[in-house]
């Protein structure tokens, strides 16, 4: 193949699939871009809302796993002595079985997520006030405080 062709090849592949890289934030094609929630170029927000509802959602589903797994426990109780000798009883108790050790597992790891996110929630809040509080104390030249 000749290096002209090779050439030609490219250009045509670039202008069926432009790719174009943009980060969130910065100017676009069409001036700036308005990231969701707010803010604006240069501006960092956090809030520890999100994980902190993230923390409490992992407990909640934590309590009605071990909610539903009792249930399921109490609603096969005694179905064993009805169902003795059919062939459907082995059926019956491997699902039980399997759905105990599914929510037990869903349980664990909600018990374990919920604290981690609570941390996060504490670290990147006082992360936060820490930088902000640096950074109100640089003076920038031309600037008001509070723009």
């Amino acid at each position: 193949m000749a290096w002209d062709e090779w050439e030609q090849l490219k250009a045509e592949a670039a202008g069926r699939h432009p790719t174009r890289l943009r980060i969130d934030g910065l100017p676009g094609e069409n001036g700036p871009a308005a990231p969701p929630g707010g803010g604006g170029p240069g501006t960092l927000r956090h809030k520890g809302g999100p994980w902190t509802r993230a923390a409490g959602t992992a407990g909640d589903l934590q309590t009605d796993t071990i909610t539903a797994r009792t249930a399921l426990r109490r609603a096969h109780e005694g179905t064993a002595d009805g169902l003795t000798g059919l062939a459907g009883l082995e059926a019956l108790k491997s699902v039980l079985t399997s759905w105990d050790e599914r929510l037990g597992r869903v349980r664990d790891e909600c018990g374990s997520l919920e604290p981690k996110l609570r941390q996060v929630a504490v670290i990147l809040g006082e992360v936060d006030t820490e930088v902000g509080n640096s950074a109100k104390s640089v003076v920038v030249p031309g600037t008001r405080r509070g723009e």
